[in-house]
């Protein structure tokens, strides 16, 4: 039975117990500096999870010193070995003030902290031996005198990083070797503790940009959004003018405010105005005045205003506080205008009325403030707005004269009853003239009034013609072709309206000289062209046409003293007696001209009924493929990868093959296709995913087969984002497989696109465990740059280059040079599509290990009959 204190303490004597409170007293200091230790370690392990920032954790960590031992004066430094400097992250003194944080090494390789993270030693000076040691050990004092000082180093591993000082000025405050040892055994915790936090504030770091960059992307998206907008508006707005300006009738007002709206709508006219000339050309009307300030404005004699400037020049002109007291200078304008643009802050803008060459007046907008100022932009789109306001002046007054005209006629008729003779050759004389008005319009009703040439309702109609004829008569020959330009858009959009204006009529012109005089040639709207063939020969004559067409459009045209290059894609569809409307005919020759563009452009293409025959093949396919992939119905095969040399067997590649119940065999190359085309990619990734797991657990179940790998080629959709790479890897592991013992291939090609932004998935597959191929290679066009920035396992080079041999010495030298630096890059070599002894032996001449092809299965004896059918049944 043990002994209890008590009866300890009741058999030993006074004296005896009071020799024993020094020994207890001890013994339990050393148990509350124990218990103080274990507490700080503790708080240092919530720092580390707890905190965030470097810059919070270090005031953080004097606290916890300062719990165990006297540190009012405390600092922590680290050594930056590239950048050769001591970065004094932390720094608190009570006689010394740090003003720089980082200094350089070299200034402080004679310093107590330059010593500590020299030699990697702690240091423990005392008032009593400071002079002693400091001399022992060379250096020099660089601050205040301590009364102790205490200094160890932070060390990762052997290497030291940084050190961790206390020190003391007040005599009262002493330091002892127990605080040494505690400090040692602190500061390895101390550098896990920022280690973690350093890592974790990178991290967050990394996060940040992340998101600024994602943010800056969706800005620059909803930038080019808003822009679209702005251009489908001012579209519109120049539809609204156009249409305006063509049905303008009696009243010019509502016309003129309905032009104000539109302005207002796009480039902001609170004030706007249209100015004309008399007669006389000496007094300025007004017809149309909206204006904030000054609500209404008498007809003036011409003078130096604004008007009158654009006038005088004939030109489209924007005058704001920039500009006007420079066209004082030059006697433009007059002194008060001047005065009140500069008091207003006015920002005007005002273009030209030209009628058949003459100026008949000006359109002018401008806002007060500062509020709107104008730009070239803007004064672009008015010229633009001037053009059509003349043409409706025109019409306006072209009907004004026919009025007046008519009315005369009614008087003369009245006034010369009794003169019929000459009254009746009058008449007849107007007759005809009104005859030639009526011809005049229906001419404009059918033709288009840029090019001249006939518009679509003129075009249509002899068409239907045509058809008919083709009808009745069998043995007549029709044809039309559409013609489409290249880069009308970028000459309009970078030269302006008037030279796009220009281009299409020199088309036009030469267009024209490469046709019959009996063809119909039609301007369908913008830069759409086509030409109706009437009573040919051959289709042959029809073909030379186009190319003839095609050879004027390729020479360069000459437009506002420069060289505009373009281009024509023709689209050729023979009338048939199955054609029952123009628009059929237009139809099929326009899917012509796309296929044209389609094929790069500046060719014909003629019309045939498998074009319309592929497009519902197209679909056929794609819902057939639709049903396969939903009931997984795929045929699944699989292909060794094998050493040329031994034939051990390196992996099994896993694929599939699609026959169509109507066409027959489908290209794997045309149902991937089809997949993106229909968004089922991901589909199609699950399935072959799931075949290469199904496929590994029936391996599982077979010991001869345990450990081998399976490959399978996926789509990039994998590698946009890293969450779905980890998605991809949580499938694999619910399947109950070692991702050790995939194998994926990605399509050099596809890689292509967005290359830049694979990497961080691809090495998050890699650190799973899964094998890398790089398939397809030297078929894209940045080959080398994956072999130098992705952790490819395998490199299969693409089979074209491996049919060409040995006959092709350049694409054997290529394969050798893959060789040569696959061992500097870690990756091996595997060629693609080996089917003859020639191929093989030329491949092994130059080293290469590893192949796949029919050849290499069947040389090394190899049956994969019952693995296919695993795969079949699964």
């Amino acid at each position: 039975m043990p002994i209890t204190p008590k009866q300890i303490a009741d058999q030993l004597s006074l004296e005896e117990l009071r020799e024993l409170v020094p020994q207890l007293q001890k013994i339990t200091r050393k148990y509350k500096r124990s218990e103080s230790i274990q507490k700080s370690l503790f708080d240092i392990s919530e720092l580390a999870s707890s905190i965030n920032e470097l810059s919070s954790l270090y005031p953080a960590i004097h606290n916890i010193v300062a719990g165990f031992m006297s540190a009012q004066n405390f600092f922590v430094a680290f050594y930056d070995e590239e950048k050769e400097i001591i970065d004094f992250v932390y720094f608190v003194d009570e006689f010394d003030e740090q003003v720089v944080s980082q200094i350089s090494a070299d200034d402080l390789k004679n310093s107590l902290t330059g010593y500590i993270l020299r030699t990697g030693n702690h240091l423990f000076l005392t008032q009593e031996t400071y002079r002693e040691q400091t001399a022992d050990i060379s250096v020099k004092d660089l601050g205040a005198h301590p009364v102790d000082w205490i200094g160890v180093p932070l060390k990762r591993g052997s290497q030291v990083i940084g050190a961790m000082v206390v020190q003391s000025y007040d005599e009262s405050i002493r330091y002892s070797q127990a605080d040494l040892e505690i400090l040692l055994f602190v500061s390895q915790h101390i550098v896990n503790c920022v280690d973690r936090v350093k890592s974790r504030e990178l991290t967050e770091k990394s996060i940040r940009q992340s998101t600024k960059q994602l943010r800056q992307i969706n800005e620059e998206l909803q930038e080019e959004i808003s822009e679209r907008q702005k251009i489908e508006s001012l579209q519109q707005a120049l539809f609204e003018i156009s249409e305006l300006s063509a049905s303008v009738e009696g009243n010019m007002d509502d016309f003129y405010s309905a032009i104000h709206d539109t302005l207002s709508r796009l480039i902001g006219a609170p004030n706007c105005y249209v100015a004309t000339i008399d007669t006389q050309k000496q007094t300025l009307q007004f017809p149309y005045y909206k204006d904030e300030v000054q609500s209404k404005i008498e007809p003036r004699p011409m003078g130096l205003g604004l008007t009158e400037y654009v006038i005088r020049h004939g030109r489209a002109e924007l005058i704001d506080n920039t500009n006007a007291h420079q066209l004082y200078e030059s006697n433009e304008l007059s002194l008060d205008l001047v005065e009140s643009i500069h008091e207003k802050v006015n920002s005007w803008i005002g273009s030209p009325l030209i009628i058949d060459g003459d100026i008949c007046g000006v359109i002018a907008v401008q806002s007060y403030g500062k509020q709107k100022q104008y730009n070239h932009k803007d004064l672009e789109f008015l010229r633009f707005v001037s053009h059509h306001i003349a043409v409706a002046l025109g019409r306006k007054r072209s009907s004004e004269a026919i009025q007046a005209y008519n009315q005369r006629l009614a008087e003369e008729v009245k006034e010369r009853t009794e003169e019929l003779n000459s009254t009746n050759l009058f008449l007849q004389k107007q007759i005809e003239e009104r005859l030639q008005a009526q011809q005049q319009l229906e001419y404009d009703a059918q033709h288009d009034s840029l090019t001249g040439l006939a518009n679509r309702v003129l075009f249509n109609s002899r068409l239907e013609l045509a058809l008919a004829s083709k009808q009745r008569y069998r043995e007549s020959n029709f044809a039309v072709i559409f013609i489409d330009l290249d880069r009308f858009k970028q000459i309009n959009d970078s030269l302006g309206h008037m030279a796009g204006d220009q281009f299409l009529k020199e088309v036009a012109s030469r267009i024209s000289s490469c046709i019959r005089g009996h063809d119909l040639l039609a301007r369908l709207g913008g830069d759409e062209f086509v030409v109706l063939f009437d009573n040919y020969d051959s289709p042959i004559d029809v073909e030379e046409i186009s190319s003839r067409i095609i050879q004027s459009i390729a020479k360069p045209f000459k437009i506002e003293n420069r060289d505009m290059y373009s281009g024509a894609s023709i689209g050729i569809a023979y009338i048939e007696s199955g054609y029952q409307t123009a628009d059929e005919v237009l139809r099929d020759a326009d899917a012509a001209m796309y296929q044209a563009k389609s094929l790069g452009r500046g060719r014909y293409i003629v019309f045939d009924k498998t074009m319309r025959e592929k497009l519902l093949e197209e679909m056929e396919i794609e819902s057939e493929f639709r049903k396969i992939l939903k009931t997984r119905a795929f045929e699944s095969y699989t292909q060794p990868v094998l050493n040329l040399a031994s034939g051990e067997l390196i992996y099994q590649e896993c694929y599939v093959r699609w026959k169509h119940p109507k066409i027959g065999k489908i290209k794997r190359d045309q149902y991937w296709q089809i997949a993106e085309q229909c968004g089922l990619t991901v589909e199609m990734d699950r399935f072959m995913l799931s075949k290469a797991c199904e496929i590994l657990q029936n391996w599982q179940l077979d010991t001869a087969t345990d450990n081998k790998q399976i490959s399978i080629n996926l789509s990039i959709h994998h590698l946009t984002q890293t969450s779905l790479a980890k998605q991809l890897i949580e499938q694999v592991y619910e399947a109950g497989v070692d991702p050790k013992q995939l194998v994926i291939e990605f399509d050099e090609n596809a890689l292509n696109r967005r290359s830049q932004f694979f990497l961080p998935a691809i090495k998050i597959l890699k650190r799973a465990g899964i094998t890398l191929v790089l398939d397809n290679f030297g078929s894209g066009l940045a080959s080398l740059s994956y072999l130098y920035s992705y952790p490819f396992d395998y490199v299969k080079v693409d089979h074209y280059f491996v049919k060409t041999l040995p006959r092709s010495e350049r694409n054997l030298k290529l394969i050798q040079s893959v060789l040569s630096i696959s061992g500097h890059l870690k990756f091996k070599l595997i060629a693609e599509g080996i089917d003859t002894e020639e191929q093989y032996q030329a491949l092994v001449n130059v080293g290469c290990e590893l192949g796949q092809g029919k050849y290499v299965q069947t040389a090394n004896k190899i049956e994969f009959n019952e693995i296919k059918n695993k795969v079949v049944n699964s």
